[in-house]
């Protein structure tokens, strides 16, 4: 493990200052689970991506395509999004961009990345296939007395779910800007109702136009008090927002993350007519 090259990157930003830092080993061959999660812990960040071999079937580009796996500092998530992003800008700096595709815990995601104005390079990602779900009225009490929230701090324009598409999050609007941005919650009652509703994030929506969203996302079961930019959580969000006839089944949504914590990132996400796959995409740049 010591031997074990871990990269530094952060996504859905091209500054280095902005956007979720994560940890990418491209060669993780060596490692078993333990190993994995030790140098997602001594690290820190909300989530590293480890990448192997495919498996074998995989099909994809020859040698773009790899299996992916995701650890918190506390335990492995079935998919991430913004270690995804990191990760295909990592693999775009070194075999250039073009197409990826990863075989992940919650099924296989296209990638795509682009070099942009001034070398600049954006990763694109296809999640799984989305879906919704209705949160019990007693563990939606249960999650606002968490966060503190009066229920009239909902917007009521947003129904509370659960949103899926790779994993499973809480989706709660806010009523209003200063409702996000005032942020703290109980670390240990949220984790434990996260755990109990197998939740990787609870996303804190604000809608600040048609199509552009402020957002938030707690993160206790990964050992993190918030995500900086969740790139799973924004494909669940679009679908759920789809779903719900908050936006055209064909837009692009500007998601904004991190402003509240010091680190902006955008998060665009991409709906298709005819397609239920949402597309997650962002800058990336390695870190100093």
């Amino acid at each position: 493990m010591t031997d074990t090259e871990v990269l530094r990157y952060t996504a859905f930003s091209h500054d280095p200052d902005g956007g979720n830092p994560a940890g990418v080993v491209l060669d993780a061959a060596g490692l078993d689970d333990d190993a994995m999660l030790a140098i997602a812990a001594r690290l820190g960040y909300s989530e590293t991506a480890f990448l192997t071999a495919p498996p074998e079937g995989l099909g994809g580009p020859a040698g773009r395509s790899f299996t992916a796996r995701y650890f918190s500092p506390k335990a492995e998530v079935p998919f991430c999004g913004h270690a995804t992003v990191a990760t295909a800008v990592a693999l775009a700096e070194r075999i250039g961009p073009g197409e990826l595709l990863l075989a992940t815990r919650a099924g296989t995601v296209p990638v795509s990345v682009t070099a942009e104005d001034g070398g600049r390079l954006r990763a694109t990602l296809t999640s799984v296939e989305p879906h919704t779900e209705e949160i019990g009225a007693a563990d939606l009490a249960e999650a606002l007395a968490a966060l503190d929230w009066p229920a009239g701090d909902l917007d009521p324009a947003f129904p509370p779910r659960i949103a899926y598409a790779g994993a499973r999050h809480l989706v709660l609007g806010a009523a209003t800007r200063a409702r996000l941005a005032d942020l703290a919650y109980d670390f240990a009652r949220l984790e434990a109702l996260m755990r109990r509703l197998d939740l990787t994030t609870v996303q804190l929506v604000h809608r600040a136009g048609p199509a552009e969203f402020h957002v938030r996302d707690p993160f206790p079961v990964g050992g993190v008090v918030e995500d900086p930019a969740t790139g799973a959580a924004a494909a669940a969000f679009g679908a759920y927002a789809r779903e719900l006839g908050l936006v055209p089944a064909d837009a692009v949504l500007t998601l904004h993350q991190g402003e509240d914590m010091g680190r902006p990132g955008v998060l665009t996400v991409e709906l298709r007519t005819g397609d239920p796959r949402i597309r997650v995409g962002g800058e990336g740049v390695r870190l100093p």
